[in-house]
């Protein structure tokens, strides 16, 4: 991993170095917890008792490995504080976690799945030029297998039922609220504890990455909602994760937003990689086709209030993350979701010369075209798309 560029909120891959990979035998574990005193790994390969890590590169990162780990089984991280406090947290870029009221990450191997979708990555596009028609779901309430409070469909099961339901009326791209795992069913994912974990409400990373083949399979595109403004304040997620504020503000009056979530602090370089290497994670390991970024006005004002003023930091960050994206994969997606009136245009952030969208474009149930100002966040702006129709 590039150090430097994680500390400057540079990269995009941190997921290739932090979490848990799988070797050939055994896993190496990783983690970011500068302040921690000690840190130990438990899991199912070790009757959970602590297997120490060790202080790696500056002393900041934390790392093991145990010949006895495989994929499928459980883990934590055991962080000391400074005052030797320990918490059990889940593994930040960790690639699956158990269902709530449960907590632990799984390890997965994530180079299992094979997709079979090559011609439609080569020939994707930005729909720019063409149609674009797309559908907006919560995953586990389109249909239902019973009322049961835990009665969800899979990832493969919602193949044979989505898939036809969206090429019989005419989508050609699905848009899915987060799938990212999360502790409370009511927040529809948008209050996040695994950012780089597909929820196992509905199966586990290689049933996801079938699912997206099979939509490109019949030419549907996938989007994917992504929050990168707030996360979920359980005590073995992201919250206090070294015994600091790690990845929130250390002030209450900015660091918990109106939901009572913690609010990233968007300054910090160590958080831009994290929120960064999470987007593009999406994107390359699952083939998502596009990311709609979840409630940008609390990224342009400071709580979302403009009496408060432009909170540049995290404007800047959202700016320098999609044109990194958009540099990384030119065919896909970026939009928003924003209600503001924060004077801009809607053209790309990663060159001014790229074709703006039309003045007289008006896409169903879109409330505004990207509000971003000099340097532009984002490409369209939407508060509930439901389709947007024949653009030009």
């Amino acid at each position: 991993m590039d150090f430097y560029g994680f500390y400057t909120g540079k990269i995009f891959d941190a997921y290739q170095y932090l979490g848990a990979h799988t070797e050939k035998t055994g896993v190496t574990f990783r983690t970011f917890a500068p302040s921690a005193s000690r840190i130990a790994v438990i899991g199912e390969f070790n009757d959970w008792q602590e297997s120490e890590m060790n202080k790696v590169y500056d002393g900041n990162f934390w790392e093991c490995y145990i010949p006895e780990a495989k994929p499928g089984q459980m883990y934590k991280y055991r962080i000391y504080d400074r005052n030797d406090n320990p918490v059990d947290h889940c593994d930040p870029y960790g690639f699956g976690m158990e269902l709530r009221p449960n907590s632990a990450s799984i390890v997965r191997d994530m180079s299992k799945y094979k997709f079979k979708d090559s011609k439609w990555m080569q020939n994707r596009s930005d729909c720019r030029k063409k149609p674009l028609n797309i559908y907006e779901i919560h995953f586990g309430s389109f249909r239902k297998p019973s009322d049961k409070t835990d009665g969800w469909y899979t990832y493969e099961e919602m193949i044979d039922i989505l898939i036809p339901y969206l090429t019989e009326n005419g989508y050609n791209y699905l848009e899915i609220m987060p799938l990212n795992e999360y502790p409370c069913d009511e927040s529809w994912g948008y209050q996040a504890t695994g950012f780089f974990s597909p929820t196992s409400r509905y199966g586990t990373a290689d049933q996801l990455k079938a699912f997206v083949d099979a939509c490109h399979k019949h030419g549907i595109g996938v989007l994917m909602d992504f929050v990168p403004v707030h996360f979920a304040v359980d005590a073995y997620g992201l919250a206090n994760y070294d015994g600091t504020a790690l990845y929130e503000y250390p002030n209450s009056a900015v660091g918990v937003s109106e939901w009572g979530s913690c609010n990233f602090m968007h300054s910090r370089g160590e958080v831009r990689s994290f929120l960064q290497s999470a987007a593009n994670y999406w994107l390359s390991v699952y083939h998502v086709d596009g990311i709609r970024m979840d409630a940008i006005s609390r990224i342009i004002y400071w709580q979302g209030e403009p009496a408060r003023g432009v909170n540049n930091n995290a404007v800047d960050f959202i700016r320098e993350m999609n044109r990194g994206l958009k540099t990384l994969h030119p065919t896909i997606m970026l939009s928003a979701e924003d209600s503001t009136s924060f004077e801009g245009v809607t053209k790309p952030a990663v060159a001014a010369t790229a074709p703006p969208i039309p003045a007289t474009f008006v896409p169903t149930k879109v409330a505004a075209l990207i509000p971003i100002g000099p340097g532009v966040i984002c490409e369209i702006a939407t508060t509930s798309i439901n389709s947007l129709n024949d653009i030009q």
